[in-house]
C-alpha cells in the first residue's frame, strides 16, 4: 500500500517543535541539578528548596504552582485532541487511547507485582506516565525517517498516559480532604463552565483570574492543586475548527507553550533533578521498587503500549493507520518509556517525608527514562522507515 502523507496542523507542528527545543534546556537543567547534588555544596543546594516562602517551601511553590500552569498545557492539548485532533473521531480514537491503556496497565502491573503490600506500594503510578517533552524531541531527532501519524500517535499515547496519570493524582495521591473547599473549587469550575456554554463569554482573563482561585481552594481542599490546570483547561472555550486563531484555548496554548518548555519544566527539573548517588546507589537499584519502576517503564511501556494495540486491531474495535507498521508502534511504546518529568512528579506525592526512597526512585527514573529514549530512538533509526 502507497504511504499515505498525514497534515499535521500548524497548532500540532507549533507544538512539536516547542517540545524539542525544551527537551535541551531540560536536559541541562537536570544534568546541573545532578551535579550541584553530588558537589561538595549537595546538602545546601537540596536543602535550599526547603525554605519557605509566604507560608510554602520553594519547592512546594514550584511542584504545585509552576507544575499546576504544566498540567493546564497538558490539559488544553488533550482537549485539542478531543475537539478537532486524533480523538475527536472514535474510531481513530480507540487504537491510541487502547495502546495507551496497555502503556499504564502492564507497566503498574509489574510494580505492583513486586511491591504488593509493601510500603513501596504507593509508587505504583510512577511507571504510568510518559514526559511528553523527552519523548518527541527524541522522535523529532528521526526527522521524516519516521511516518508523520507515528508522531500524532505518540502525543495521543503521551497525552492519554498523563490523563490517567493525572486521575490517580487525584484518586490515591490526596491528602486529608476538606469537602468544604473542595466544595467552593468545584463551584468556581460551574460557574465557569456556565460562562463557557451558557453566556458564551469568550474572553480569557476571567477563566484565568477565577482558574487561579480554584487552585487555591484546591490546594486548600487536600486534592492536588495541579488539578486545577486540566480542570480549567476545560473549562474555557474551545472550536471545532483546527487551527482556529479565534479559539480561547488556542491562543492561550500558544502562549503557554514557550514559557512551560523552556521555562517551567527546566525549573522543575532544577528542583527535582538533584538525585545524591550515595554509595550503595548500584544496591538500592535492585530493590523491589526500583526494579519496579525500571522493568515498568523500560519492558512495561512497549509491550503494553503493542499488545493492546495489537488485541484491539485484532477485534475489530480499531484499525492499524496506512503508513504505520507494528515496528512503528513498538519504537513509539518504547518512547513512551520515558517517564522523567511526570514520573518524578508521582515520586514527590507518593513518598513524602521519605527521602531517601524518593532518591531511590528518581535514580530509577533517570536509568529507565535513559534505557527508553535509547532503545526507542535506535529501534526507529533502523527500523522506523515509513510502511509501504
Amino acid at each position: 500500500m502507497a504511504q499515505v502523507e498525514i497534515p499535521l496542523s500548524n497548532t500540532f507542528q507549533q507544538f512539536f517543535q516547542s517540545e524539542r527545543a525544551g527537551s535541551v534546556l531540560l536536559t541541562a537543567f537536570a544534568l546541573l541539578a545532578l551535579a550541584l547534588a553530588n558537589s561538595p555544596i549537595g546538602n545546601e543546594f537540596v536543602g535550599f528548596w526547603q525554605n519557605v516562602v509566604a507560608g510554602l517551601s520553594l519547592a512546594y511553590w514550584v511542584n504545585d504552582g509552576l507544575m499546576a500552569i504544566f498540567f493546564l498545557l497538558v490539559g488544553l492539548e488533550l482537549k485539542r485532541e478531543l475537539v478537532s485532533g486524533e480523538l475527536s473521531n472514535l474510531k481513530k480514537a480507540l487504537f491510541p487511547v487502547l495502546a495507551a491503556a496497555g502503556g499504564v496497565l502492564i507497566p503498574a502491573s509489574i510494580h505492583f507485582a513486586l511491591n504488593a503490600g509493601t510500603p513501596t506500594q504507593a509508587g505504583i503510578g510512577i511507571p504510568m506516565a510518559t514526559d511528553i517533552v523527552f519523548a518527541l524531541a527524541a522522535l523529532s531527532l528521526l526527522g521524516k525517517s519516521v511516518p508523520a501519524s507515528l508522531k500524532v500517535f505518540l502525543v495521543a499515547v503521551a497525552v492519554v498516559d498523563d490523563l490517567v496519570a493525572i486521575i490517580v493524582i487525584a484518586v490515591f495521591y490526596t491528602s486529608q480532604l476538606s469537602l468544604t473547599f473542595l466544595g467552593l473549587a468545584l463551584l468556581l469550575l460551574i460557574a465557569m463552565f456556565v460562562m463557557n456554554r451558557l453566556f458564551k463569554i469568550v474572553t480569557l482573563v476571567p477563566y484565568l483570574l477565577l482558574g487561579v482561585l480554584m487552585w487555591f481552594f484546591m490546594l486548600k481542599s487536600g486534592v492536588h492543586a495541579t488539578l486545577a490546570g486540566v480542570l480549567l483547561a476545560f473549562a474555557i472555550p474551545a472550536s471545532k475548527v483546527v487551527d482556529d486563531a479565534d479559539s480561547p484555548s488556542e491562543v492561550l496554548e500558544h502562549a503557554l507553550h514557550k514559557p512551560v518548555t523552556l521555562l517551567i519544566l527546566p525549573i522543575f527539573a532544577f528542583v527535582n533533578a538533584g538525585v545524591i548517588v550515595g554509595a550503595g546507589w548500584a544496591e538500592s537499584l535492585m530493590s523491589s521498587n526500583s526494579m519496579g519502576i525500571i522493568l515498568g517503564l523500560v519492558v512495561g511501556k512497549p509491550i503494553g503500549v503493542t499488545l493492546f494495540a495489537f488485541v484491539a486491531v485484532a477485534l475489530g474495535l480499531c484499525r492499524l493507520p496506512n503508513d504505520l507498521a507494528w515496528r512503528h508502534v513498538f519504537g513509539a511504546g518504547a518512547l513512551a518509556g520515558i517517564g522523567f518529568t511526570m514520573s518524578i512528579f508521582i515520586t514527590n506525592l507518593a513518598f513524602v517525608g521519605a527521602g531517601d526512597l524518593v532518591n531511590d526512585s528518581k535514580m530509577a527514573i533517570l536509568i529507565a527514562s535513559v534505557l527508553s529514549g535509547l532503545i526507542g530512538f535506535t529501534w526507529l533509526k533502523l527500523r522506523g522507515s515509513p510502511a509501504n
